[in-house]
């Protein structure tokens, strides 16, 4: 099962290319924070910029890299059948621990699409599939009706990262489809409410920056204790907030730059913060005491 604290890494641009010495030493400090599983070529990763050799060749780093010492996720997703197949099996071939799909974007697909789209990729690669449900970026909800059809006819489909606020939605995925599935956030402002129906964990944007903290949220409210978790929620709830403040990853790719961790790259269309942005930014950095760099 996938649970717990799962970063959305960024992916490290330098001079134009993939940095992959600085790539493995990220990976490097969720393995030392504890991080329960690291998702590779996600939105957050701009997965959509990079090129299918450079997708390949980025998850096949990041296993070789992590050498069994924390899970890899895939991002898989495509809004083609066939890419995201390829990319699926790739995935598959180079020992990934699982893919993440995301519904396909830009053609509005119908539900019946959908269901088609992700059984013929849970068809021909077996390896445990996470769907990803996020409205606002693909233009179209997957049904919980369909997650139900998907899911019980797919047994290497096993849960979906949910990025919506619509709780009543939350409830009756967990109702509909049982403990078994697994169900993580994809906001980390939504974290809270969503463990507290059922929810195992969250795919995180923050962790990149924060993820002792992630994990330690996640870990309680795994344990039940609400009154911590609380606590966790609203010390980072600025740093939730700030983090979206320009399309994703601009803001937390920029944290990172300002932390040292990496280069403030990015490739069109996505470009840097406005300045005043960045200032914001800034100012809740500090709030947290963490070290500045840049």
């Amino acid at each position: 099962m996938f649970e717990g604290s799962i970063v959305a890494l960024i992916t490290p641009f330098k001079k134009g290319e993939v940095d992959y010495e600085t790539l493995g030493r990220l990976i490097d400090f969720h393995i030392d924070n504890g991080t329960d599983a690291v998702l590779v070529c996600g939105t957050t990763g701009e997965s959509p910029v990079l090129t299918f050799e450079e997708h390949d060749k980025v998850v096949e780093f990041a296993v070789k890299h992590a050498a069994g010492r924390i899970r890899i996720i895939a991002g898989t997703g495509a809004n083609a059948t066939h890419e995201a197949v390829h990319l699926t099996a790739h995935a598959k071939e180079v020992g990934a621990d699982a893919a993440l799909l995301v519904v396909p974007y830009y053609n509005k697909p119908t539900q019946e699409g959908l269901y088609k789209h992700f059984s013929t990729v849970a068809e021909e690669v077996d390896i445990p599939i996470i769907l990803y449900n996020i409205p606002s970026r693909t233009g179209v909800e997957i049904s919980v009706d369909t997650v139900y059809r998907l899911a019980s006819q797919y047994p290497n489909i096993i849960g979906s990262k949910e990025s919506t606020p619509n709780m009543d939605r939350i409830s009756t995925l967990i109702k509909k489809l049982g403990k078994e599935f697994t169900i993580l956030s994809g906001d980390d402002s939504l974290t809270l409410p969503m463990m507290a129906l059922g929810a195992k964990g969250v795919v995180s944007v923050a962790a990149n920056i924060m993820p002792a903290e992630i994990k330690k949220l996640v870990d309680l409210l795994l344990k039940g204790d609400l009154r911590k978790a609380q606590e966790i929620h609203y010390y980072l709830y600025d740093l939730f907030k700030v983090l979206f403040l320009e399309t994703n990853p601009i803001p937390v790719k920029t944290a990172c730059w300002i932390l040292g961790m990496c280069e403030k790259e990015f490739r069109l269309p996505l470009c840097e913060m406005k300045q005043e942005n960045e200032e914001k930014l800034r100012e809740i950095l500090k709030r947290y005491n963490l070290p500045t760099v840049n």
